[in-house]
């Protein structure tokens, strides 16, 4: 099995340059993620056509879809045939050595990054918003599923369906999972230092700034906006986000102005001290209300457009998948889940891949003598049962045209009905579908079990009857 994502490998390379176009590569849940150098070198038809691609985002990161399991194996291959790890820079000597070939080729390079960048600078963003994220996401799957069993006892006992015995189980159970929860905003501030070229520890401290460590009453902070004590990790995510970015501008200013012989001392000081008390003075409070906004936002959304809201945001998830936009949401989710213990987006969102599985159904049904497209089904349905529904997106229904637009419809109709039901949240984010149902809050898993039903339901009557030409 190794040869075949060697190989795979090799035919990426050949169509992107080769390594020394690459100046850094990762893998997140189904897509390989390259940053390349020379956007020229790049053919895009050919990694179209290359076996096993099943699909593009090309953006300022270039998205290669692959699938879930074979990313992780090609990305592995890709960057030990270089010599370096996930996420590390590429060597530059032979891309160094062709210069003069890339500096031929400026003027109409240049002219296209320009035109790229007034279309694309939100896409940067997304990309910067994915990379601090996607690299916690196997900690948010693995505490928020622990957490949910943790849950699912802790019921039981209420319940007397377990000994009191158990007890002591089930707290310890709650404390893993909240080593991540409790600490997340430092998680998130060191990788945000990663991403824009700040020091690490320096974006974790910012990040623990956030929950106002020894700080305890009768001890406050005012909030500078209205006055009240400002509470441990007001602003949250975004808070942190925010201050680390401006850190990053902060840190690099004194890199360049302090002497090189103290540079080691001054600098980390004086960036911890302003951009602490900045953090704390004026970013928490900004954020604060913006996160605050933000929930308050899609809660009023969700309570006022009931089933109708559920029904546009569960049909416009695919396209945003599709696009790469869904990273955007984390920080909002991850906000919600601090501020009121779990999202009500993830549930209806995750109704858009379980009407794919339904559509995927349905042409399997309606075209079961087209061994090809039976041969792609059977690979992407178990995944997408389980809510990776990027193999489904790029290798079933976005192909076929009008498959996708039914499976948006059926994800369209489960978002209906679990936005009906109301209270219907996820304690942690991560895989959705059949995989979501531990992670259920507040013992709703049967009306998101409803949902799933629904979305199959529609996506298969959809596809089945005005899907297949």
């Amino acid at each position: 099995m190794a040869d075949k994502y060697s190989e795979l490998g090799r035919e990426i390379y050949a169509n992107i340059g080769g390594p020394n176009n690459v100046k850094s590569m990762y893998h997140c849940m189904t897509r390989l993620r390259i940053k390349i150098r020379d956007n020229s070198k790049v053919d895009i038809q050919g990694l179209k056509d290359i076996d096993g691609v099943l699909g593009l985002v090309n953006a300022d990161t270039l998205e290669i879809v692959l699938g879930s399991g074979v990313n992780a194996k090609v990305a592995q291959d890709m960057v030990s045939q270089v010599g370096v790890k996930e996420n590390e820079e590429f060597p530059t000597s032979t891309y160094q050595s062709e210069k003069s070939e890339v500096q031929a080729k400026a003027a109409e390079v240049h002219a296209q990054h320009k035109a790229q960048l007034k279309q694309t600078w939100w896409r940067k963003a997304l990309g910067h918003i994915s990379a601090i994220f996607i690299p916690l996401i196997p900690a948010f799957i693995g505490a928020g599923l622990i957490s949910g069993v943790a849950g699912i006892l802790r019921n039981m006992l209420t319940a007397k369906m377990l000994p009191g015995s158990w007890n002591l189980g089930v707290t310890i159970l709650s404390m893993i999972a909240s080593a991540l929860f409790a600490y997340l905003n430092i998680y998130v501030g060191i990788n945000t230092a990663k991403e824009f070229g700040a020091t690490p520890a320096l974006g974790g401290i910012i990040g623990g700034v956030v929950l106002l460590p020894g700080i305890a009453a009768p001890v406050t902070i005012p909030n500078v906006l209205d006055g009240k004590p400002l509470a441990a990790g007001q602003g949250g995510i975004i808070g942190v986000l925010l201050a680390v970015w401006l850190l990053s501008y902060v840190e690099k200013w004194f890199h360049k102005h302090i002497p090189d012989s103290v540079d080691i001392i001054f600098t980390p000081f004086f960036t911890v001290l302003i951009m602490g008390l900045f953090t704390v003075f004026a970013i928490m409070p900004i954020a604060g209300w913006i996160s605050n906004s933000l929930v308050g936002g899609i809660n009023w959304v969700l309570d006022v457009g009931g089933p109708v809201a559920g029904f546009i945001l569960g049909l416009f998830f695919l396209p945003m998948v599709m696009l790469g936009l869904h990273q955007i949401l984390t920080p909002i989710h991850l906000s919600m889940i601090q501020k009121m213990g779990y999202t009500p987006l993830l549930p209806i969102l995750a109704m858009a891949g379980a009407g794919q599985v339904g559509a995927a159904i349905a042409l399997w049904a309606k075209c079961r003598k087209n061994k090809d497209l039976v041969r792609l089904i059977k690979g992407a349905l178990p995944v997408g049962i389980l809510g990776v529904g990027e193999p489904l997106i790029y290798g079933v229904t976005l192909p076929l045209g009008r498959p996708f637009i039914t499976a948006c419809v059926g994800g369209g109709i489960g978002g209906a009905v679990v936005a009906a039901f109301g209270h219907v949240g996820s304690i942690a984010i991560g895989p959705s579908g059949v995989a979501l149902i531990p992670l259920i809050a507040n013992n709703m898993w049967w009306a998101y079990c409803i949902g799933l039903l629904s979305a199959y339901a529609g996506g298969f009557v959809a596809t089945y009857f005005w899907g297949c030409s």
